[in-house]
């Protein structure tokens, strides 16, 4: 672990001395792209951050919103693709296990999981299949060991990730605002290292995780113990509970010295340790290894002499190590000591704040023609389409993977992943509706409108549960910021995200960023990643089975956007195109109307129209419905289109909404009231899937074939070698 020659001497000159190998070590893993945010801080300050349900505290590792009646949710996500791409196991359970230390730092129970996964090409390429299957299993074993439920995520594929995974974890907590740690220190107070022993796993893991992947280096890789994890919870709420906790930081990326050097910056004090009181999994370990060692499960606490014991108790009650490992001065510095010696002394404002870049920028040279449209052939037979698109890796149902995870413990689960969005029961009467997207196909062609594209389907989704979103999550990923191109494309992601969150109201409440994410292969493709939660002060939608008989609206246009689809990108091999905008004065009103016609429940389901187009969407609607839908492409609302652009285009603001006839009017007044564009363009019935052109069929796919290919194929894609 290393600084770079300019760092090196801007710390000298600003300690005014040789740095010791320790303070060479805790400063190296503090300005760490991974810990320190040097070269996106500075622009990520352009995104709302306040509203009227933001909380704000000193030192939080996640976000925190009210939600009424006393209580909160706090909400973060992390990301592990270095270690998840060596070690996928042990990686993406060690990802787990870090975002749920952060919701418990702020003082609440880790309530809900989400995961984002990408890998390389899964039918052509064995090791992405190897990386995908362990890291779901990493993910499945870990949250069901902690009996936290896995309720929702997405999955993809794509070319740019071979060799690499991208494993993205959203926590979600709960708890009463009276609870909550208001993070504070007086003079005096002691410092307490809890949980799991420090080793040598994870040594140099952020400064691993800030350089491209070249080498396989296992030992940056922590290893996972979901048991102590359990146990750590139950511990820190008992803590919680008796008031015994003054301040709490989670050891994620740089171990100690980011934990102790950030604690004391956010609270104004200094810090003084002795590395030889933490307890080690190694007898042997040099000081320098146990300050940047990310051994998992391990939470640093401040609280005072008085209740110290209280602490140890419980610790004791739950086999738990806990080692008071130094105290709270009022210096600023961070002071380490061994044997009675001085090992690093160093002012914590210097460590906490690497100076922060300002990098140069440039529209990449892809991007010139990239957006010209191109006519596809037509095709003789678009039922076999549908069933090769049904069949992809991306569209395919991922029940192979939510089927590995326990996502109804705990009881507050009210819909299930596999829906738009999954909802969860709050101790208040309301309901939390949460999702996560991405689409890097469309943030790749055009990244300002592919990341606002991401976080309006994050919207529609939990909007199609009833819920009104009330904050944002985002996770910015690319590849090396110090090229200008890759930079170019992270600050217009940001500027969209930053457009429609303002312009909706819609605070950021926490994100991550990670950056040099490359191969020897080259970068990926720009990969954020939004959450978004909505609120339901009521009843979710209650979706109910689809009879014979039922109607089908759409709402919103369908415009010619084939750019980044996969009917493009699968079908034709063809990646370019005009990709889908999202007109932002349509999308509100949309998802308004939505929203009251979800309250009056005159309707049965609301379903987002995204991945494969209009004609994936019905399809899903019938094949979890288990009956059949004629369907006229005259009827679609928007431009006269090619019937394969009506099909599968991936257009923005788009929901089917399904009901009973005798609702019609009432539906349709409500609509023309929000002033929004919809048409009848369906009933269901049958046992095949029709879409009919001039009433001749240009689809006619059997609900049972398709639901069976469907179904299966991901499953087999991952089994057959």
């Amino acid at each position: 672990m290393s600084l770079e020659s300019h760092e090196l001497e801007e710390l000298k000159s600003k300690i005014g001395r040789e740095p010791t190998s320790t303070e060479l070590q805790i400063v190296a893993a503090e300005w760490s792209e991974h810990c320190s945010y040097k070269s996106s801080k500075k622009h990520l300050k352009m995104l709302p951050m306040d509203g009227p349900l933001v909380i704000k505290e000193k030192g939080y590792d996640s976000g925190v919103l009210d939600v009424g009646d006393g209580y909160v949710i706090t909400a973060h996500i992390e990301s592990h693709n270095h270690p998840s791409a060596v070690e996928p196991y042990g990686g993406a359970a060690t990802g787990v296990g870090g975002v749920i230390r952060d919701i418990l730092s702020a003082g609440t129970r880790p309530i809900a999981l989400l995961d984002g996964l990408r890998f390389g090409d899964i039918e052509k390429d064995q090791h992405a299949k190897w990386l995908f299957k362990n890291a779901v299993t990493g993910i499945a074993d870990y949250g069901n060991c902690l009996g936290i439920p896995t309720v929702g995520g997405e999955v993809e594929f794509d070319e740019c990730y071979t060799n690499y995974a991208m494993v993205d974890v959203a926590a979600i907590g709960f708890g009463k605002k009276e609870n909550l740690i208001k993070n504070h220190a007086k003079k005096g107070d002691l410092v307490v290292l809890l949980g799991g022993a420090t080793g040598r796993d994870g040594i140099g893991g952020s400064q691993f995780a800030s350089d491209s992947l070249e080498s396989e280096d296992r030992s940056a890789v922590q290893i996972p113990d979901p048991f102590i994890e359990k146990l750590i919870i139950e511990a820190i709420l008992e803590a919680r509970n008796e008031k015994l906790i003054h301040a709490m930081k989670d050891l994620g990326g740089g171990g100690l010295s980011c934990a102790v050097s950030e604690t004391a910056d956010s609270l104004d004090i200094g810090i003084e340790m002795d590395v030889d009181k933490v307890h080690t999994r190694e007898s042997d370990m040099h000081s320098d290894e146990i300050m940047i060692s990310e051994s998992q499960e391990r939470m640093l606490i401040v609280t005072d002499s008085e209740k110290l014991i209280k602490l140890q108790d419980i610790c004791k009650k739950f086999r738990i190590d806990c080692s008071v490992i130094g105290h709270v001065t009022f210096d600023n510095k961070m002071h380490v000591k061994k044997s009675g010696k001085t090992i690093a002394n160093i002012s914590t404002d210097i460590v906490a704040n690497a100076t922060l870049l300002d990098l140069p920028s440039k529209k990449p040279i892809y991007l010139e023609n990239i957006e010209n449209t191109k006519s596809f052939p037509l095709l003789s037979d678009y039922s076999e389409v549908m069933l090769i698109l049904l069949a992809s890796p991306n569209i395919a149902s991922k029940i192979w993977v939510y089927s590995q995870y326990d996502h109804e413990v705990g009881i507050r689960t009210v819909i299930k992943p596999g829906y738009d969005a999954s909802v969860l029961r709050l101790d208040n009467g309301k309901f939390l509706s949460i999702k996560i997207d991405g689409n890097p196909k469309q943030c790749y062609i055009n990244p300002r409108e592919g990341a606002i594209g991401c976080f309006e389907e994050a919207c529609r989704n939990v909007v199609c549960t009833g819920a009104k979103p009330i904050g944002m999550l985002d996770h910015l990923q690319f590849g090396n910021p110090k090229d200008p191109e890759i930079f170019w494309t992270f600050l217009e992601s940001l500027k969209g995200l930053t457009d429609f969150a303002k312009d909706f109201d819609i605070p950021c409440i926490g994100g991550k960023v990670s950056l040099y994410n490359e191969t020897p292969k080259g970068s990926i493709k720009p990969t954020p990643v939004i959450g978004v939660l909505g609120l339901i002060d009521k009843t979710p939608l209650r979706i109910q089975k689809i009879n014979s008989g039922d109607c089908l609206i759409m709402i919103g246009n369908t415009k010619d956007e084939l750019g980044g689809s996969e009917y493009s990108e699968y079908i034709h091999k063809f990646i370019g195109g005009k990709c889908p905008v999202v007109d932002f004065s349509d999308s509100k009103k949309n998802m308004n109307a939505v929203l009251e016609i979800i309250k009056t429940e005159l309707i049965k389901s609301a379903h987002d129209c995204s991945k494969g187009g209009l004609a994936i969407a019905i399809s899903e609607l019938c094949m979890t419905n288990l009956i059949g839908c004629t369907v006229s492409l005259e009827n679609i609302p928007g431009d006269k289109l090619d019937n394969d652009k009506i099909l599968f285009s991936e257009s923005h603001s788009r929901y089917l909404v399904t009901f009973e006839k005798k609702n019609i009017q009432n539906l349709e007044e409500l609509l023309k009231k929000h002033n929004v564009t919809f048409k009848i363009i369906g009933e269901f019935g049958g046992e095949s899937i029709q879409f009919t052109t001039d009433s001749k069929p240009l689809i006619d796919l059997s609900v049972d074939k398709a639901q069976k290919t469907w179904l299966n194929s991901l499953k087999e894609m991952v089994m057959h070698a």
